[in-house]
């Protein structure tokens, strides 16, 4: 079995606590300590044995709380050499970092975390796939396009947090700056709802139980839009589906094979 939470998700701040086996980990951390600690709270946890922290990019809505988390718990943070390089200023010399290449798998305490090359328009980005007991949870957030190498690791997942960031023609009449509109939409940017939903249809099968919609955007999209079309796709199937929001965290999911 996998536990999980998305403590936040979206430019407020991103992380994704995930417990299996004897490991608790998280998946980025753009929250603060006091953040952090708030909201694995309200889902019934603590950081107390807080085993890693595995990072996807070097944004700073994903990386600006592993400064205080480094000082306060000491874990080991694994990301990516061009990751660990292109930090921002204020986590220069950021203890506990662990480099990888993409497509390495990480094990730690009977849980594998398989880490892949995603499209976005950072140095070396990445995402994961958390394994433990043939239970799979994927992570497909923060690219602008859905390759074939995405596609292949996410097979089989039991559950995803999948990103749908915005729908189009909202996002043409927002407020945005066209370079900004252009880079969100961009093959190295953040995918659509109906990119989403196109890439589900791919990831569909009998075993997916959860599909968790994340980074949704509070301009440039709703959540009853990409509920709607992502529920379109899985009419039929047993899997629940249900949004991320930017504030508070998600309940604690229990996912099973």
């Amino acid at each position: 079995m996998i536990r999980f939470s998305l403590l936040g998700s979206g430019s407020s701040g991103n992380a994704i606590l995930v417990v299996a086996g004897g490991s608790k980990i998280l998946i980025d951390n753009g929250l603060s300590y006091r953040q952090l600690q708030l909201r694995a709270a309200q889902v019934g946890e603590s950081l107390d044995d807080l085993k890693a922290v595995f990072v996807t990019h070097e944004h700073s809505d994903h990386v600006l709380g592993l400064g205080v988390l480094s000082r306060k718990m000491g874990v080991p943070i694994y990301m990516t050499a061009g990751t660990a390089e292109n930090l921002p200023v204020k986590l220069t010399g950021l203890a506990g970092v662990q480099t990888f290449e993409s497509g390495d798998t990480i094990a730690l305490n009977g849980v594998q975390l398989h880490s892949f090359r995603v499209s976005h328009d950072a140095a070396d980005p990445v995402s994961y796939v958390v394994e433990h007991d043939d239970t799979r949870l994927g992570v497909a957030a923060d690219l602008g396009l859905a390759s074939q190498l995405v596609k292949q690791r996410l097979a089989g997942a039991h559950a995803l947090v999948l990103e749908s960031n915005y729908c189009p023609n909202m996002l043409r009449r927002s407020s945005y700056p066209p370079a900004i509109r252009q880079r969100i939409s961009g093959r190295t940017g953040h995918l659509s709802n109906a990119a989403a939903c196109s890439l589900l249809k791919v990831l569909r099968h009998e075993q997916l139980r959860l599909v968790v919609l994340v980074h949704i955007s509070m301009e440039n999209n709703t959540h009853e839009t990409a509920m709607t079309m992502a529920t379109q796709v899985l009419a039929g199937s047993r899997a629940r589906i249900c949004c991320a929001e930017q504030d508070h965290p998600t309940e604690m999911f229990e996912v099973l094979p």
